[in-house]
């Protein structure tokens, strides 16, 4: 069964490579700006089924898998930085924080009905110091990274702890609701 990655990200391809299957990568064209009072857990879905649907349009006799991740300081949705500045400031507001990393994933084919779910892994930030911060962001340059970190990585350091169900969720792909999702569609795994 032909399967699609509905995301250009390297840190999503490298995940679902784990589950060693086969599969393609498409880049889907979706907006991705919330609408008005849009919570970010609900953003997440709908985006995450968003990039899926755009990708089954144009193959849909494949299984696309469409993921999105939303970060949330309270209830304010944080994107990913783009520079350094925004990084600093991201990680300056979340110092002695938790914030909310609302990870969705569906798996769509054709007209049949979407697989979902959507994991929250909620990081506990220490009391950071401007100088760590800076350090940090120049070490590991997390620009493309919701919430300016990569947990894989140096970002580790930044944390007092992390509470989650899947800790592949954190950094883009929920692979254990993957992969049970993937045996329900008929793929053999492991």
């Amino acid at each position: 069964m032909p399967l699609i990655l509905a995301s250009t990200s390297r840190y999503r391809r490298e995940l679902l490579e784990r589950l060693r299957l086969p599969f393609h990568i498409a880049r889907p064209d979706v907006d991705e700006a919330p609408l008005p009072g849009e919570a970010p857990p609900a953003l997440a879905r709908r985006l995450a089924w968003a990039k899926a649907k755009a990708i089954t349009d144009q193959h849909p006799d494949a299984w696309i898998i469409g993921s999105d991740q939303v970060a949330a300081l309270d209830t304010q949705p944080l994107g990913k930085p783009g520079t350094r500045e925004n990084a600093l400031a991201q990680l300056g507001a979340m110092s002695g924080r938790e914030i909310a990393f609302h990870t969705a994933i569906c798996l769509l084919r054709g007209d049949e009905p979407a697989l979902e779910a959507v994991d929250t892994t909620r990081v506990r930030f220490r009391d950071l110091r401007a100088d760590e911060i800076e350090r940090y962001v120049d070490a590991e340059q997390p620009f493309d990274c919701a919430g300016s970190f990569k947990s894989e990585g140096l970002g580790i350091a930044l944390f007092e702890h992390i509470e989650s169900k899947d800790p592949t969720a954190l950094v883009g792909l929920p692979l254990i609701a993957l992969s049970r999702m993937l045996r329900d569609a008929g793929f053999e795994l492991p």
